[in-house]
């Protein structure tokens, strides 16, 4: 089966490069923004064998698996461009709900870019953005989902669709992708929109309202997670009542909080 976009996003005017294999989808998108595509267009294969994830950790995607990056060029601030890493989260969630049709399966959105089942790791997003000679940001969401096989040994347990029951394949879910993005890209809006993007992922965020650890590499925070704020901060509310924002790190909720897993 090949890849093909949805109708949304054909409509939409996006296009599309589909590889058998790859090094990385971010990579080459990158690499055709400093060559001078502005897209939006897509990168995307069902074999990538030098992807990363955040703070370069690999993210290998063997065959049967999805990656899929996204190039936009927008005329925001880069901490706006950010915030479409939420829209991601939200689109991926539409496209994995349309596969997994009336399969009791509970996808959340864990801050600041992951895609949960039940409480394993099922899709991750990296979004990498570099300003282009005219002065506008090349924006590359990188979006890789698990469906045939998930990796083992990694610090949280992942899970694919296929162990999942869920029989799809990696052309079937991307079309319902770049649908979905399309309508939250739209909802974004050059971060006008980016209240209800933040309105819509609450109502899937992973732990709300549960104890949560926050490690940045720098120091560890701990408390309960309130919610996030208009940039896409994390707030967690401390034992002395304090309200801290968090920009960035790794969250571990309920016991794993507790115990300050690293």
């Amino acid at each position: 089966m090949a890849f093909t976009l949805g109708p949304r996003a054909t409509s939409a005017g996006y296009r599309l490069e589909s590889f058998d294999q790859i090094g990385s989808t971010n990579s080459e998108a990158m690499a055709r923004a400093r060559g001078g595509e502005r897209g939006p267009m897509w990168f995307v294969t069902t074999e990538q064998t030098a992807g990363r994830g955040r703070r370069q950790r690999p993210w290998i995607a063997p065959r049967g698996n999805l990656a899929s990056s996204i190039l936009e060029t927008v005329d925001v601030p880069p901490a706006t461009a950010a915030t479409l890493g939420f829209a991601a989260g939200l689109a991926l969630a539409a496209a994995l709900r349309g596969v997994a049709g009336p399969a009791a399966i509970g996808f959340s959105l864990k801050w600041p870019n992951d895609v949960l089942a039940g409480q394993a790791k099922l899709s991750g997003i990296l979004l990498e953005a570099e300003t282009t000679p005219g002065g506008s940001l090349a924006v590359v969401v990188g979006m890789g989902t698990n469906v045939v096989a998930a990796p083992e040994g990694t610090p949280t347990p992942a899970t694919s669709l296929a162990a999942l029951g869920v029989e799809t394949s990696a052309e079937q879910l991307f079309a319902g992708l770049s649908d979905s993005w399309a309508e939250c890209r739209g909802i974004w809006d050059g971060g006008k929109g980016f209240g209800e993007i933040r309105r819509r992922w609450l109502e899937l965020a992973a732990g709300l309202g549960q104890p949560a650890s926050v490690h940045t590499g720098q120091a560890t925070v701990s408390g309960i997670f309130d919610t996030i704020d208009d940039t896409g901060c994390m707030i967690l509310r401390t034992s002395t009542g304090d309200r801290v924002l968090v920009s960035a790190g790794d969250v571990h909720f309920g016991s794993a909080a507790s115990a300050g897993a690293a």
